[in-house]
């Protein structure tokens, strides 16, 4: 036990769990620690491993009597490692997963250690969706509160835009439900400032009608990327909002439709996902299928397929970041290929150009997401095995935010983002939203027990 645990604090701990308390030297202690970025590895002094809204009322209640750390584990990646923390009570939510559909009022009622994929899969059979990550392992919850950008984001809205009501525990442990009417502060907080006020144990988002996705996606040899990566500009500016996807360079995949000679070289891509039939989509490539790729696929997918199709690995090293531009000029690809030909090798790292605008810019309205009126998205998504390459590749990821500057905001999706300093953070939400933020995170979490996040300091207006 550490310092602060009791045999006595901890067999109370476990009578008053119906889920599980997983401790140091358990079985399955170190499956339990375990987290996506395999950067990580810490030793939390307990895991509650919560079944029900009362688990966590008191999970929470004990780790503060034990005046131990507390950190949230839902669903997904935390790619910066905050869900475990060595020393830590964490709370995780992994059993807490159910979905449940409302096909008539149009939503869905998500639990807080829900992955996409079960979103997706739960929705699908109604031909209904809403704006998921755009991996199936991605988080519901930490995913929705921290904003939420995926594939459908220009046709349907972040997920956050979807949210409809919550259900949260305090650093109290008491129960608060917010929605446009009760605690709309709260509620306001909740569309971008993440896990900061206390632990969602549900969510209810809105859901729209989607009878028919479809890709396609084209790769090329890098010596064609700036043609490409221009191309995908110009025809992704004037498309409609049912145009989603990216320009990326990547190493090809070993995949079936990657010929051998090309597995593991890198390639530069060009993804343009659409909510529509494939007919329509494929119209819309026509200038890139111009460029005479070298892999060609276009075709009808059902959703959950589309959102598994680049699922990343677990127990891989991850380091990611991200910049907003206000424009995306030829000057501006030069630069994105020239660092995208630059990729640390042998990796499974990915650069990525976004498409905003549609929904996103439409929706901005009050919310505290200045990031969401840019028009492009970088992304550079660092993932590799081999510990030796940890500074080339986190290197590599700095840089791009360097070549991105002369373009971009000072705001940025936070989702995308590591522990990059307070100030990125008071930068990416504006200040005067960070100070309402602030005021209330000092209602909710006046302590800032919540912390091990994109964290907001507690401040009364």
């Amino acid at each position: 036990m550490g310092p602060h645990i009791s045999e006595s604090a901890l067999s109370g701990l476990v009578e008053d769990l119906a889920g599980e308390v997983i401790v140091p030297g358990d079985p399955d202690y170190d499956e339990a620690r375990r987290i996506h970025n395999a950067m990580i590895d810490r030793r939390p002094s307990v895991i509650a491993r919560c079944a029900t809204p009362a688990d966590v009322s008191n999970a929470i209640l004990f780790g503060r009597s034990c005046e131990l750390p507390v950190a949230v584990r839902g669903g997904g990646h935390s790619v910066a490692g905050s869900s475990m923390i060595d020393g830590a009570l964490v709370i995780d939510l992994s059993r807490m997963h159910a979905v449940v559909v409302d096909p008539e009022d149009m939503t869905v009622r998500v639990e807080g250690g829900a992955t996409m994929g079960r979103l997706d899969h739960a929705c699908q059979p109604f031909h209904l969706a809403t704006t998921g990550g755009r991996v199936s392992t991605t988080g519901v919850a930490g995913f929705a509160l921290g904003g939420g950008s995926g594939w459908l984001e220009r046709k349907f809205g972040l997920a956050s835009d979807n949210l409809l009501a919550a259900d949260l525990i305090t650093a109290e442990g008491k129960h608060v439900h917010t929605d446009a009417e009760e605690n709309p502060d709260l509620f306001w907080a909740l569309h971008g400032g993440g896990g900061n006020f206390g632990v969602a144990t549900s969510l209810t988002l809105r859901l729209h009608e989607l009878p028919r996705m479809s890709f396609v996606m084209l790769f090329f040899l890098p010596g064609k990327a700036p043609e490409v990566v221009r191309a995908y500009r110009d025809l992704t500016a004037a498309a409609p909002d049912e145009v989603g996807g990216g320009a990326i360079y990547l190493p090809a995949p070993p995949e079936p439709f990657v010929p051998p000679e090309l597995v593991g070289k890198l390639v530069c891509g060009a993804l343009l996902t659409y909510a529509g039939p494939v007919e329509e989509v494929r119209e819309l490539a026509a200038p890139l299928f111009a460029l005479k790729p070298e892999i060609a696929i276009d075709t009808d997918i059902a959703y959950t397929d589309l959102q598994c199709m680049l699922d990343d690995p677990p127990g891989l090293r991850n380091y990611w970041s991200a910049e907003y531009l206000t424009s995306f000029p030829d000057e501006a690809v030069d630069v994105f290929c020239a660092r995208g030909a630059e990729i640390p090798m042998p990796t499974a790292t990915q650069h990525v150009l976004f498409p905003l605008g549609g929904a996103v810019t439409a929706g901005a309205g009050p919310y505290p997401q200045p990031w969401r009126t840019a028009p492009w998205g970088v992304h550079p998504f660092a993932t590799w095995e081999d510990p030796a390459m940890d500074e080339p590749a986190i290197q590599w990821v700095k840089d791009v935010r360097a070549d991105a500057r002369p373009w971009s905001i000072d705001s940025v999706y936070l989702n995308f983002t590591g522990a990059e300093g307070e100030q990125r953070v008071v930068d990416s939400f504006g200040e005067e939203n960070y100070r309402r933020l602030a005021a209330v995170k000092a209602a909710y979490d006046p302590d800032n027990v919540f912390r091990f996040n994109h964290n907001i300091t507690p401040t009364a207006a």
